[in-house]
């Protein structure tokens, strides 16, 4: 059976997501997984678990006489700190590389639209010139069928973008 247009375009897009996963280094890898799990209900609980028992053995008399760091745990506090210093590191580092690979999508995505514009703009005049040809000539040659089949300026619309944002602020 024959793949349909839609899942050669599913399968173009998996194989592209691939290719963006397969080239991150092995230090790439390893900071996902960390940023992964430090997103995951079990990291919570993990510490969670490991802050009670932290707190329960510092606090009881049971264990030891002498705590390894009494109340206000600022052993604890420390090594918190630090943590959350690397995981935000971790994230940023994640989330810097997820930025990239958005930013390459989104470089597609215009160069598809410029593309589809151009071939839009192209079939419309030959539309125009078909109704001409079919006897159809007002309809052709009505203002917004007669602009829409002219070339955009890409430049232009950007310029115009870039002045209406300039005057908003």
């Amino acid at each position: 059976m024959p793949q349909t247009h839609v899942q050669e375009h599913i399968d173009l897009i998996v194989r592209h997501e691939q290719e963006f996963l397969s080239r991150r280094t092995k230090a790439e890898k390893i900071g996902d997984g960390i940023a992964g799990f430090a997103g995951s209900l079990a990291f919570v609980s993990t510490h969670l678990m490991v802050f009670a028992a932290w707190i329960a053995m510092n606090s009881l008399q049971i264990t030891q006489p002498h705590h390894f760091d009494p109340a206000p745990y600022s052993l604890l506090s420390t090594i918190v700190a630090l943590e959350a210093i690397l995981l935000a590191s971790f994230i940023l580092i994640r989330q810097s590389r997820i930025g990239r690979r958005s930013d390459e999508r989104d470089h597609l995505m215009l160069q598809i639209l410029l593309l589809t514009e151009r071939e839009i703009t192209a079939v419309l005049e030959m539309n125009r010139e078909l109704a001409k040809q079919a006897g159809l000539a007002k309809v052709a040659d009505q203002p917004e069928i007669k602009e829409l089949s002219e070339q955009t300026s890409i430049e232009e619309m950007a310029r115009t973008i870039q002045e209406n944002l300039q005057n908003e602020e």
